[in-house]
């Protein structure tokens, strides 16, 4: 269960030695380590895509993304509006921060506006690394999104329980002595509190260079914990991967201790929004953006 609106819509050169794969994927909501291929199991990626308006899913699919808009009707905002930070975010990022490095974790399949889209419209030379672990979003991204020809795509199979080698493997395509930004859009939700998802972004960023950032978008039921949490429990109920909803207290301590830039960790359409525009339906999500240096913005 994520939020995002049909958005809007990041990076430096590669190492001689490695040759980049020029493809990437946009989508997020899909984490869930090596899904097998079933079309009678609904799957993460696809029925988060059909809450963005996709076409790419099966029966299951379709009963498990009805089942929780049943719940919670906000979920098809919700997961527009993911998609409109993940625009603004970019867009504040390389067009104010001078970033032109990202990795994108948990990317899912394939939607318009993805980060590296985005991000080249601004620094055409941006390279971006999308990291999943799901062989599905894998064939979609090779198949459909390319780079612009200053810049650079990559992909990185992985899994988020593993930051260590997502940091190893975007190495081999972005600088990661340069700040670099990591995003984690609706992905944390599925993590359990067991699996430390608050010491996974610790390490992503210890990976980073100074002056680097994480942003993060998570599932909340603070606005609605009656229907939110039905919605999850549908959800839980239809599709493998299970998805945790958490608090805004519990959404802020997984930035642990680095510096958040303003507005700080607030309702998903209320970060940053564009002027003029009405944010839209209430969205299920917080969303906040940290810093890795040591001040604030």
């Amino acid at each position: 269960m994520a939020g995002t609106s049909p958005a809007e819509p990041a990076l430096i050169t590669a190492p001689a030695t490695h040759r980049p794969r020029l493809f990437g994927a946009g989508g997020h909501g899909a984490i869930p380590s090596r899904p097998r291929f079933d079309p009678h199991v609904a799957h993460p990626a696809r029925v988060y895509n059909l809450w963005l308006g996709g076409k790419d899913g099966f029966a299951a699919d379709r009963e498990a993304a009805e089942q929780v808009a049943r719940c919670r009707p906000q979920v098809v905002a919700g997961a527009r509006a993911n998609r409109a930070f993940l625009a603004r975010a970019v867009r504040y990022l390389a067009g104010q921060r001078g970033i032109c490095q990202f990795v994108d974790i948990g990317c899912g399949l394939p939607a318009p506006a993805s980060t590296h889209e985005v991000a080249q419209t601004i620094v055409p030379q941006a390279r971006v690394v999308y990291v999943d672990s799901d062989p599905l979003v894998l064939s979609h991204a090779r198949a459909l999104l390319a780079s612009s020809p200053e810049g650079c795509c990559d992909y990185v199979d992985a899994d988020l329980r593993d930051p260590d080698l997502i940091v190893r493997e975007a190495a081999r395509t972005l600088d990661l002595g340069r700040p670099t930004a990591v995003l984690l859009l609706a992905v944390l939700q599925f993590i359990p509190d067991n699996v430390n998802p608050a010491g996974l972004v610790a390490r992503l960023a210890a990976g980073m260079a100074p002056g680097s950032f994480i942003a993060v978008s998570h599932l909340t039921a603070d606005f609605a914990p009656e229907q939110v949490t039905s919605g999850v429990a549908a959800y839980n109920t239809l599709v493998p991967a299970g998805i945790t909803a958490r608090s805004h207290a519990g959404v802020t301590a997984l930035f642990g201790g680095l510096s958040l830039v303003a507005p700080g960790v607030v309702p998903v359409s209320e970060w940053r929004p564009d002027a003029g525009r009405w944010p839209g339906q209430p969205a299920d999500l917080y969303a906040g953006l940290a810093t890795t240096a040591r001040r604030s913005w």
